[in-house]
This record gives C-alpha cells, structure tokens and sequence, in this order.
C-alpha cells in the first residue's frame, strides 16, 4: 500500500479504502467473524498494577547482546530443533566448556559477545543495528539473596515485539506486544547467589501481529522501558482500581494474589482527606468499597490537578499510589470534565525523546522536555498518545501536569482483522493498556485504532475492543481515529462521518489532512463541511503538514515553515465553523523518525510535520497554534 493510494482513501472514503484492500483482504471480509471470548478473561494472570511504586532490583545497564537474524538460537535448517551451540539462553560458559575439550564449539559467547544500555531501543545503538530488525538475544547476570517465603517477579514495562525470558537456562514465559508491561514469577527459577537472565527480542512483524509489519513510525527494536525484579509477600495486592463517580462516591476494587487471597481484611486510607476504610476479600481475592466523597475532596483539573496518595494494605503488603479524581463523560456534542464542558485543546505525541539519535529512552526528564512544550507552550490541555501505549512515566507526568490523554493501541492501517491470532494479541493489548492505567486521572479516552477502513470483520474487530475496554473501565470514553467520506458539492468540500463503528465510539475523532495530500488548494480549506449522522462530539484527531524548520522559500511552498503555518491557520478556521467539534489533536508535536519518508533534502527518514523539530527548534505554525489555544482558553 503506497502512500499515495492510502491517503487518497483517507480522502476518498472508507468505500475506496476497501476496494483497495487496505486493512484486511477479501477473503477475511468473507470469513465468519470471529469468535469472542468474555472480555475478564484476557486479564493476566499476574498483573502487578503500580509496579512503578514498588521496591525492586533494577536490572538496567550494561547487558550483552547476540544478533541473531536467522533465528539459529531458536530453530536450525529444516526446522529442527535448534543445535545446542547456538542456544544462547543455556546456562553455560562457554569460553569454560570449549577449554575442555578441543572438539566441542560454540556459534555464540554471550560472555565474551558486545554490549549494550538498556533500556534503550538497539536502532540507536550501533551504526550498524540502525536499521536491523529480527532476533536479538540479551543476557546479563544479577545476585538474589535468599526468598525466605517470599516471591519474586520479573516486570518488564515494555520489550519491542515478541519476548522469550528465560532464567538459568529455564524459559520462564513468552509475551507478545512492544507497548505493554508483563510480569512473570520466578519464584522456582532463582538460585541463591548468581543468577542468570537471557532475553530473546524479535521485532519482526507480519500478518498476524499489532501493528502490522508497515507502519509510519521507527522499528525501535529491543527493550525499550525498565526491568525489575520485585519480591512480595507470599499474598500481595496484585490490582487495584480507584475512581471517583458522579455520584460523589470514591469507589474502589482490590484484587489480591497468593494462597490466603480470600477472606483476607484489606485497607483502604487516604491521609489528607481523613478517609480510611476496610473490606474483606470474597474467595476470589477480591474487596470492594464504596465510599462517600468527604467534602474537602478537591477534583483533578488541568488547571489543578490534584493528587491524593492512596494507600492499600493487606498482612505484610502496602502499596501507596498517587491518584487523582474526577469524571469525564459526554453530553450531546459537548465532553465533559467534573460536568462541566471543555475544549480539548490538544496535539499528538510519538513516544521518541529530542535529539539527533533518539533510542525511545523515556525517562522523567525527556517526559517533561516534551509534555513542557504541550502544557506551557502550545497552551494545551490534551495530549493524543500515538499510536500505542506510551511509557507509565508518561502518563503519571500527566497526571502531575494536568494533561488529559488519548491512549491507544496499535490497530494501525492494515491489521489482520479477519485473522484470530491479531484479533486475541490486539484483545490482550487492550486489556494490559487499561488495566496499566486506569488508576491515572489523566488518562480520558481509550482509542480502538487509527486510520482503518469500514468493513465488517474490521467493525467486529474493533466493536469488540470498544467493548472490551468499556467492560473493563466504564468510566472514560472511547474513541477511533477515523476515515472520513470527501466530496465536493457545488464546489465547496463536504466531509462525512459516516463510519459504522461511531456507534460504538463516546467521541468521533476524523483525520483530516486536505491541501496536504491529494490535490486540493488552502483555500479549499475554511470553507470546507462536516456531517455526521449522529449527536455525538467531534475530535479532529489529526492534520498536519511537513515542514523543514529553517526553510523559508519566498514562494511559500510545501515543506516550508510558511506552508505550514498556512496550512494551521487554514485548518482552524474551518474548526472554528463546525458546531461539534469538541477538541483537536495536531499531528504532531515533534518530528520523528520513520523509513517510510525518505525525501534526500526535507526529510531524510524523518517525518517533518513536527511543530518543533526532533531537536526542539520551534516552527512557525507552533506559534499559529499556541496562539489560537490561547485564545480558546480564554474564553
């Protein structure tokens, strides 16, 4: 699918989307839809919800590593099991094991092989892993004293795409998904003293993963966000989920995880509003409280995003969590925060720090470098975290700076949405994504997907998700950003939103990019229709045009900063004529790096339409936005 031909569907419609095959082909729209398991079972087996809050031995920094694009470690010619020479993951020396015998070899030595960070994606870490994407095998060593009763838990906030860990030549468990964290117990596999962990990272994509193997972003390969190792009692609390209702209510579930899970007290405190309370876990692990809202309890806000440290205990467990409280809902064509309306005053965010070579290494501070830009700079309220779940770090910044968010997975363009196996792995992301967050007052909109055309094993697939998240998480809105229907009528553009899926959608969100591609004019623009066959509020999820910060033709044309900012203010003063329209999201804050753009002058594997470039210089349109934000906070 060229770029071409996927952005004249976007402009021509959802109808032409499908007759060029994008998203799912012809024989999966013929196929039976798929079968849909209860959205609780998707829940992991161990969840660990907060983490990030507990203590644990942080297993970053210098870790050897193996190419391995043939795959030898896993599977040897013929599909035979793989030789043990190359099964990096064996608990063995093997400098020690060739010393002793002239005729034994190995076709690896993790101990003696090169190093790398991490976290930190391997696209950045040699020149020649730049553009490398396959198998790579990570090893590292740590020391583990002794459990005493306890448990103990490998967390791995995210690993990019398909993860073997294996500890002291023991495989321990499998994960599929480079966005989302999961929490294997190592309770039987660690040995007192050295220990041994061994990694194997494929970044590949094909047919049946999410994203899809093409996309518009960096491979980003490896281990890209924290790993720990935490220890618990032998019961600890594995979840728990807190919210505010419109009822004035503070209502809560905790999930706990061990052998005395049932019918155990658990403790509900919230120091500075004098709240504490206890429930009794029922035989599944589960209590529950339902608390009236004392009356000091201030709402989180963007203007005043108050958190308060909840803290839950059970036995020999406590777990404390910043968390803030409010309620968003819709009402008509109108989002409302505390019941109250407002304006998404937003933009769209890759997960790719400033600089010249990013490694996607998201920390507090490069959080803040780039969320500073939205709060303070743009003006903002909102942010659209593209197109997949971004780092917990992020989202608690959010939290902390008051920014509402946009979470999404990646069902991107040309997902498999008549195949099961992409349907179960898209089902489980969204399960870990709104069971990670769920807890973070920030966090408003679940998004099902972006830019997918209407067909009917597509509108199960993502119908089902809707579901899914709504079952698990009735309390924030759901939303897709969506292809729209373009046609002139008596010269004038008309734009429709016409895709079956709105009816399982809180909010509409359309991706609109006219006079960027295809060959409409700026003038085009202002004067440009919307419809929509339904009363429900309107994001513009996204427009944008690329620009080269620092080039200024005299004929203002495409790629200059002069284009761009025509281009905003174009744009927003058709915003300013649709009655729906509840908020936007730009594409996109900064520019990011993607095979796909490969102009040898403007982009040079860089998509530009960025507000500020990848090393943070601002262009012309971030202030056409800035100031058009600030005048719609101001009223």
């Amino acid at each position: 699918m060229t770029i071409t031909s996927r952005r004249t569907a976007l402009r021509l419609g959802t109808a032409f989307a499908a007759l060029l095959g994008l998203g799912s082909t012809a024989k999966a729209q013929e196929t039976a839809l798929l079968a849909v398991s209860p959205a609780a079972s998707l829940r992991p087996d161990i969840l660990m919800t907060g983490a990030i809050n507990r203590e644990g031995l942080d297993l970053s920094g210098s870790w050897a590593y193996s190419k391995d694009l043939y795959q030898t470690g896993k599977t040897d010619i013929l599909g035979w099991a793989a030789a043990p020479r190359a099964q990096r993951f064996r608990d063995v020396n093997v400098a020690v094991e060739e010393a002793k015998d002239k005729y034994t070899f190995f076709e690896y030595d993790m101990d003696r092989g090169p190093r790398m960070t991490l976290p930190g994606a391997w696209n950045a870490a040699e020149p020649e892993l730049r553009y490398y994407d396959g198998l790579i095998w990570f090893q590292r060593t740590f020391d583990s004293k002794p459990l005493n009763g306890q448990r103990a838990f490998l967390r791995f906030e995210a690993v990019n795409y398909l993860t073997e860990v294996y500890v002291n030549g023991q495989k321990v468990g499998t994960h599929e998904g480079g966005f989302t964290p999961f929490t294997f117990e190592v309770t039987k596999f660690l040995r007192g003293g050295e220990n041994q962990i061994t990694l194997g990272v494929d970044s590949t994509h094909g047919e049946h993963t999410v994203p899809p193997k093409v996309t518009d972003w960096d491979i980003y390969g490896g281990v890209t966000r924290p790993i720990r190792l935490i220890r618990t009692p032998a019961t600890y609390i594995d979840d728990s989920y807190v919210r505010y209702t419109e009822a004035g209510r503070i209502v809560a579930t905790v999930r706990l995880n061990g052998p005395d899970a049932g019918g155990k007290p658990v403790s509900l405190s919230i120091a500075a509003l004098k709240l504490t309370s206890t429930a009794t876990t029922d035989a599944s692990g589960e209590a529950r409280f339902d608390l009236k809202a004392p009356k000091g309890l201030k709402l989180w806000a963007p203007d005043a995003p108050t958190l308060y440290e909840v803290t839950l205990t059970t036995g020999d467990d406590s777990l404390t969590d910043r968390i803030g409280f409010r309620t968003i809902a819709v009402k008509g064509t109108q989002v409302l925060l505390n019941g109250q309306p407002i304006f998404l005053r937003g933009i769209c965010l890759h997960e790719e720090e400033f600089g010249a070579t990013p490694a996607r290494r998201i920390t507090k501070d490069t959080a803040r470098a780039l969320l500073t830009e939205v709060k303070t700079g743009l003006n903002g309220n909102f942010v659209r975290l593209s197109h997949y779940p971004h780092s917990e770090v992020t989202t608690r910044l959010c939290d902390e700076m008051g920014l509402m968010v946009w979470s999404e997975i990646p069902v991107y363009w040309s997902v498999g949405f008549g195949d099961a196996k992409a349907f179960e792995v898209a089902r489980r992301m969204m399960a870990e994504n709104v069971l990670r967050d769920r807890n973070r007052a920030a966090v408003v909109i679940w998004s099902v997907g972006n830019e997918t055309p209407s067909t009917p094993a597509r509108n199960h697939f993502m119908g089902t998700l809707a579901d899914d998240a709504r079952a698990m998480d009735p309390s924030r809105l759901i939303s897709a950003a969506l292809l729209v229907h373009k046609k002139k009528v008596d010269g004038v553009l008309e734009a429709t939103i016409d895709d079956p899926l709105v009816a399982k959608l809180d909010i509409m969100s359309a991706n609109t990019y006219t006079a960027w591609y295809g060959n409409d004019r700026l003038e085009d623009v202002p004067p440009q229709r919307w419809k929509a066959p339904v009363e429900k509020p309107l994001i513009f999820s996204e427009f944008g045009a690329d620009a080269l910060a620092g080039y200024h033709p005299d004929d203002r044309r495409k790629y200059s900063e002069e284009f761009q900012a025509d281009f905003y203010r174009a744009t927003l003063a058709n915003a300013d004529t649709v009655p729906f329209l509840a908020g936007l999201s730009p594409w996109i804050l900064k520019d990011f790096q993607t095979p796909r753009r490969e102009h040898p002058v403007y982009q040079k594997g860089w998509n530009r339409k960025g507000l500020v470039s990848e090393t943070g210089v601002r262009k012309q349109a971030f202030g056409v936005l800035a100031d058009y934000y600030r005048a719609k906070a101001a009223k």
